[in-house]
């Protein structure tokens, strides 16, 4: 058993380096590398071949959390590319995108202050369906036309809405209870 632990994610699940990503390849080969790298299949070596099966599990395990998650890989793809999203530093978002943010948060609220739940399933519903178009629109940014600086931009309007979407979830679980 021999894993590189430093080639990227995508070569050590033997996948295309995409954004557009096949799920079920992801989880087949995550499934066939577990049953490699397992520190189980390993314990009856020594303690030296057994902290490197750990190694081997534990970046398997890391690689296939980045990969699923689409905000998680499009990241990623900035970071092999080269690319600094600047997460954390750059938050300037074009005005339409911000004066939509606003919209969407005023919705939530008063359909949370009102304890519509019917309203704001229908708002987790319409996001959903932004979150897709936004995505779609990162697989062509990273993908066909490699426009990183694009992609990152779209990474940081996806994060926003991710977080809507789990203040959405939030406010509907406080009003279960």
């Amino acid at each position: 058993m021999s894993i590189d632990l430093t080639q990227d994610f995508f070569a050590l699940f033997g996948l295309p380096r995409r954004y557009a990503l096949d799920d079920s390849a992801l989880e087949a080969a995550w499934h066939a590398l577990q049953s490699q790298v397992h520190p189980d299949r390993h314990a009856h070596l020594s303690d030296v071949e057994k902290r490197l099966s750990m190694q081997w599990a534990t970046r398997v395990n890391e690689g296939f959390r980045t990969l699923r998650q689409p905000l998680a890989r499009a990241q990623y793809l900035l970071e092999l590319a080269g690319v600094d999203a600047g997460l954390e530093t750059n938050t300037a978002m074009s005005p339409e995108f911000l004066m939509e943010q606003m919209e969407w948060r005023e919705a939530v609220e008063e359909a949370r202050d009102a304890a519509e739940v019917a309203e704001l399933e229908a708002l987790h519903k319409r996001l959903l369906v932004h979150a897709r178009e936004v995505r779609g629109q990162l697989a062509a940014q990273l993908d066909d036309e490699r426009d990183y600086e694009a992609a990152a931009d779209t990474v940081r309007r996806l994060m926003f809405i991710d977080k809507l979407q789990q203040e959405i979830d939030e406010a509907l679980l406080a009003l279960e209870n």
